[in-house]
């Protein structure tokens, strides 16, 4: 009878635990539609501009926030931990060092240069940029589905990690409904729902506030899961470690991990060096591009240039070191170990609902959600102002005099289209994550960003080059898409190119094959006049 006793009373508190961080996570959304709601009645002007680039306004901090929130997703959080857990510490150095200074040049050379020219000559997307510089009317139809194929695994891993954590921070919550063949799972809401409903919140306030409230929002995450995610790692460290003291606990929690998750001592040099070229993929990003349309001025790069390094160290740090940690015997369920890159997912979620009260369980379950909502609204705006402007009032229905805009007016029939693609767009995304639930969010998105960085030399050399011509661009557009999906059919989740010696990923000969056939074909193909030349290098 004791036993019994106590199983229920064990049954009723991870109940009542699971109940207060479903409340918390239900409040965090609510204040999430009210900040977009707020930005959208007060601070919204109705116009295109505004909703697309809020009106070039964003100053240096809001900027700094919302490209931040931006680039950081569940591969920053979620990700990050489930590939500590898997290869160790050697994460950071490959990945987060790395970004950081990459990051920085890339909003510089990239960036500053992309806001000039927007602002100068009124383009809103990439492909108004290479349309106007290459003199290609219809190159949109080109380069649209290529960037928007490439968006697809990067929204799914929001898709898959937000559903993900849900489904962690929420186990034992209804029992009855939701049961599990993982204990650690049981009676959390499953990630279908999960995933459903953030898809649903941030389908709202960026249907309603345009850039201006997503830029708002952003920044409010930002802050959010910057500031939960060092909670997280202290709260964790002190649990893990047994000691009130942060650097005993750390030293305590490192103990009994695996040496070979303490070093990247099997990580090969040429590995290391090759994941370098992962972070250009920020330079080609079409919603960072648009983030850096709706700067002030130049001015305003300089705040996040400078500290754009120092906030992944304060993101990035904690969330591999609790992965790391994760890797000692005992601290996940013993199952997890036998299979750790299918668990790879779950333990950033585990942690947090072994080691933590409900509360505090529930508001770093909001700061998880943050990271990866932050990247998703960017990303479904993105996805419809392509669409409307490049495809939809291009070559389907031509603007006329009065309306030629996503939010011209509300019943202005581009708005519902575009509405009507993102969700599209979304309802794929969310379906293809149910399919591919258990598949490593850390190595989708290096996939992504592996077909992105081989677009970079298009985008420097339409920057810097002038004899880039519309015939090299899209020969070398072809080039990546040829051999991303060669590497991508043999390698799968595996990453690394098969049938060699070397350690290298596939991103190195795909930027390398797409430099080559950019050069080669655009010094034998006709340049653009020297009209549009002069325009974009003055003397």
């Amino acid at each position: 009878m004791e036993i019994l006793a106590q199983a229920n009373a064990n049954a009723t508190d991870a109940f009542s635990a699971g109940i207060v961080r479903v409340l918390v996570i239900v409040t965090y959304f609510a204040i999430l539609l009210l900040l977009g709601g707020v930005a959208t009645a007060f601070l919204k002007k109705n116009n295109n501009k505004d909703y697309l680039l809020a009106s070039h306004s964003i100053g240096p901090f809001l900027l700094l926030m919302s490209l931040f929130g931006t680039t950081m997703t569940s591969f920053a959080m979620v990700g990050s931990s489930g590939e500590a857990f898997v290869s160790g510490i050697g994460v950071y150095g490959k990945l987060a060092s790395i970004s950081g200074l990459i990051h920085s040049l890339c909003f510089f050379v990239i960036g500053t240069r992309v806001w000039k020219y927007g602002k100068k000559f009124g383009h809103t997307t990439q492909v108004d940029f290479f349309r106007d510089r290459l003199e290609s009317p219809r190159i949109g139809l080109f380069l649209f589905p290529v960037l928007l194929l490439l968006l697809i695994p990067y929204i799914l891993g929001g898709v898959i990690g937000s559903g993900t954590i849900i489904q962690s921070l929420t186990a034992g919550a209804f029992p009855d409904w939701f049961p599990h063949k993982q204990p650690a799972l049981a009676g959390g809401i499953p990630s279908y729902l999960g995933s459903l409903v953030v898809c649903a919140v941030v389908l709202i306030y960026v249907f309603f506030g345009g850039m201006r409230g997503t830029a708002w929002a952003n920044c409010f995450q930002t802050i959010v899961f910057m500031v939960l995610g060092v909670l997280t790692f202290y709260l964790i460290a002190i649990k893990l470690g047994g000691s009130n003291n942060l650097l005993t606990a750390m030293q305590n929690a490192i103990k009994d991990v695996p040496a070979t998750r303490t070093s990247r001592s099997e990580m090969s040099h040429s590995l290391f060096i090759a994941y370098m070229l992962v972070p250009l993929s920020v330079g080609t990003f079409p919603h960072l591009f648009q983030h850096w349309l709706t700067a002030k001025n130049a001015a305003a790069f300089k705040l996040p240039i400078i500290m754009h390094p120092f906030f992944i160290m304060i993101v990035w740090v904690p969330c591999i070191m609790v992965g790391v940690w994760a890797a000692a015997p005992g601290v996940l369920p013993a199952e997890w170990y036998a299979n750790p890159s299918e668990n790879q997912n779950k333990v950033l979620g585990y942690l947090v609902t072994k080691h933590t009260t409900p509360v505090v369980g529930g508001l770093l379950a909001a700061g998880v959600l943050a990271a990866i909502m932050s990247s998703l609204d960017s990303q479904f705006l993105c996805v419809g102002t392509m669409f409307t402007n490049d495809i939809y009032r291009r070559f389907i229905r031509k603007p006329n005099a009065n309306s030629h805009s996503l939010h011209a007016t509300s019943g202005e029939p581009s708005v519902w289209v575009a509405r009507t693609f993102i969700i599209l767009i979304v309802a794929i995304s969310y379906v293809l994550g149910i399919v591919l639930e258990g598949r490593s969010i850390f190595a989708l998105s290096i996939w992504c960003f592996s077909g992105y960085a081989g677009l970079f030399p298009i985008i420097f050399a339409a920057l810097y080059w002038r004899g880039l011509t519309a015939t090299g661009a899209q020969a070398a557009t072809v080039t990546m898409i040829v051999t991303w999906c060669y590497f991508f059919y043999a390698g799968g989740e595996e990453l690394l190119i098969p049938g060699t010696d070397w350690d290298i990923l596939p991103v190195v000969p795909i930027t390398l094959g797409t430099t080559v056939v950019m050069i080669v074909v655009s010094l034998v193909t006709k340049k653009p006049t020297e009209k549009t030349l002069s325009r974009y290098f003055e003397a």
